[in-house]
């Protein structure tokens, strides 16, 4: 399962680039004019040592550093709002057809956001105990404590993951409930988090390679002036724009396995809709299974 998830998912990515920039360019057209702003409010004297504003050190103690420290939480947050925007219209457009104006952002995108932030809550909260757990673990267990504690991270991924089907569900105006995700995702869940690792990589690998074609720029034009401010704002720009355009093909590749009307956008097989389809009810049963297995266990129990 893991390979159709990770297979289809780039095989999308790598057919549906078009259409990233076709939904997305008046949300990239903006992050570059408010990075671009922002590039030229913090432009040091002698120009940006590491090519963007992003990079830079802010140098404690001095009279601008919470101003630009207040800028760049401003640059984040935007880029993270015109990030998942790019994401629900480019989802959009996949499974809906849908052609919107470039800069809609309503209630739905309101509704992608909070999800947002409760699954990254969600996450913390999983991921602390595990860590934890892990930590009191080490001087138990020795070598196994070091592996709980390593495998702390993916665990809660995985079980994030489960639960991640809400965010394209909600970019549909689909009333997925947490619960309905978990269940959706019985059986592929170990598959959705090595995919979600896996494209974290390409995407850091995606971005790396964005700094050094910038940074190649950067050596054919000034270090200051309107230019070095605009290969500034490229930076966070592209890497948000790469982020969301691997994850979000993963999301969408994640829904449409469990809402089968949107296979034929993604390009899913009939055998591999099955073979979810198989893994979940094969999950289901064995979670069955062990509920009664714990019940007539108590049974058991209390009549001894």
């Amino acid at each position: 399962m893991l390979l159709v998830v990770l297979s289809r998912t780039l095989d999308l990515a790598r057919k549906r680039l078009a259409t990233l920039f076709a939904s997305g360019w008046g949300y990239m057209l903006l992050l570059v004019l408010l990075n671009v702003a922002i590039s030229s409010a913090l432009m040091p004297a002698e120009g940006f040592t590491t090519g963007s504003y992003m990079m830079e050190p802010i140098v404690e103690g001095t009279e601008t550093a919470e101003r630009e420290a207040a800028l760049r939480l401003l640059a984040v947050i935007a880029n993270l709002l015109a990030g998942f925007s790019i994401g629900v219209a480019y989802l959009r457009r996949i499974l809906l057809g849908a052609r919107e104006f470039p800069l809609a952002f309503g209630a739905r995108n309101l509704r992608v956001a909070w999800k947002l932030v409760i699954l990254g809550l969600l996450g913390v909260l999983i991921l602390l105990p595990l860590v934890m757990l892990g930590g009191v673990l080490v001087p138990l267990l020795g070598p196994i404590g070091v592996f709980a504690l390593v495998a702390a991270p993916f665990v809660a991924l995985m079980l994030v993951q489960r639960l991640s089907l809400v965010l394209p569900a909600a970019a549909l105006d689909d009333d997925m409930t947490l619960k309905e995700s978990w269940a959706l995702t019985r059986g592929i869940g170990w598959a959705l988090a090595v995919a979600a690792l896996a494209v974290t990589l390409l995407a850091g690998i995606g971005v790396w390679i964005w700094s050094l074609v910038l940074m190649l720029l950067g050596a054919l034009v000034s270090d200051m002036g309107a230019l070095a401010q605009l290969r500034s704002a490229l930076f966070p720009m592209g890497a948000m724009v790469i982020v969301t355009w691997l994850f979000a093909s993963l999301h969408t590749t994640a829904y449409a396995l469990a809402r089968e009307r949107y296979a034929e956008e993604v390009g899913l097989k009939t055998a591999e809709l099955a073979e979810a389809e198989v893994r979940r009810r094969k999950a289901t049963r064995e979670t069955a299974a062990r509920a009664v297995d714990a019940v007539r266990g108590l049974s058991d129990k209390r009549r001894r």
